[in-house]
């Protein structure tokens, strides 16, 4: 190929790679070559040429594989994807709950069969930290943890989304509101719950919470442990929107009529919160542009450049179930 381009070996090799220090002549001479010969540069000998893998992983801290057919992490890749493409990475999903799942990505990382680490769902005693940081490969965390030193991260402003999400509520004249969670373990529920909670106390609101784990069943079995102990209620704040739609099933088993009864708030804003009925109001975090700029700050990170945390904002959607007053 450089001899048909009438090249050197290293002009040809620069201009393949896309380095600098090639001039457009000569760059323009390798890639008419490229295209008459089909080159396909050979990724392992890149690999051993420039010490990058040309590859990097993206790793749940779950083991369930329908968590990446979700529709918030199917976004979240579609957004990391599109960057990775842009930077001509590779991408690796990989669940790493497990020992075994531990055990991968630690090789991967120590093998340098990868260039760096997007990793998520991270709790605040979660080992992959460790595994991550036990190596010189760079890390982003989507989403800070609960404990300790995060890093670098891209991260959602929930805290202010879940105060959004119960403004509006006192903002329709609600006084008794239940709070749905999803659990204390992850950062991001436990922030939309700091929020909601804050904002309704200080309005001087009756506040009840209850557990649940992001899916509509959970968000079910909570409504209906709000009722049964505080039939009184009308308002919900839900920490996503399929415990929020699960939220309406309940209330609509249990006569009563949202939002006139009782007016639900959601979070997100997947697909599911126009398909119920009513639709849902919800708190919009944007997910795509999570998944871009954490793939982003990834990318800047492997090329050596400075880094600063991303913290995103979150706008609310206004919908059937607890529309504006």
């Amino acid at each position: 190929m450089a001899r048909r381009a009438g090249v050197s070996r290293t002009v040809a090799s620069r201009a393949v790679n896309g380095e600098p220090n090639v001039s457009p002549a000569k760059r323009a001479a390798v890639a008419r070559a490229v295209e008459e010969l089909g080159f396909v540069p050979n990724a392992t000998a890149r690999a051993l040429a420039t010490n990058r893998a040309g590859a990097v992983v993206l790793a749940v801290s779950g083991d369930d594989p329908a968590l990446v057919a979700d529709p918030f992490y199917v976004e979240v890749i579609v957004g990391v994807a599109g960057v990775l493409e842009e930077a001509d990475l590779d991408l690796t999903l990989l669940l790493a709950a497990s020992d075994r799942g531990r055990a991968r990505l630690e090789r991967a990382l120590r093998s340098r069969r990868t260039d760096g680490l997007m990793l998520m769902a991270t709790r605040g005693d979660d080992p992959l930290l460790a595994v991550a940081r036990a190596t010189d490969s760079p890390v982003v965390l989507g989403g800070r943890p609960l404990h300790g030193d995060p890093g670098l991260w891209v991260d959602v402003d929930n805290e202010d989304g879940g105060r959004r999400a119960a403004e509006h509520l006192l903002a329709t004249g609600r006084r008794r509101v239940g709070i749905i969670t999803g659990g204390d373990q992850l950062r991001a529920p436990v922030d939309r719950r700091r929020g909601a909670e804050a904002a309704l106390r200080a309005a001087g609101a009756d506040v009840w919470v209850e557990d649940g784990d992001f899916s509509a069943d959970s968000g079910e079995r909570a409504t209906e442990r709000l009722l049964e102990r505080h039939p009184d209620l009308d308002g919900v704040v839900a920490g996503s929107d399929n415990m929020a739609a699960g939220a309406l099933r309940t209330l609509r088993a249990r006569g009563r009529s949202v939002p006139d009864d009782v007016a639900v708030v959601g979070y997100d804003d997947l697909p599911v919160a126009q398909q119920t009925d009513p639709p849902l109001t919800t708190v919009r975090q944007p997910i795509r542009r999570f998944g871009a700029e954490l793939a982003a700050a990834l990318v800047q990170a492997t090329e050596g450049h400075p880094v600063e945390p991303v913290l995103l904002p979150t706008t609310l959607v206004v919908r059937g179930s607890a529309p504006a007053s």
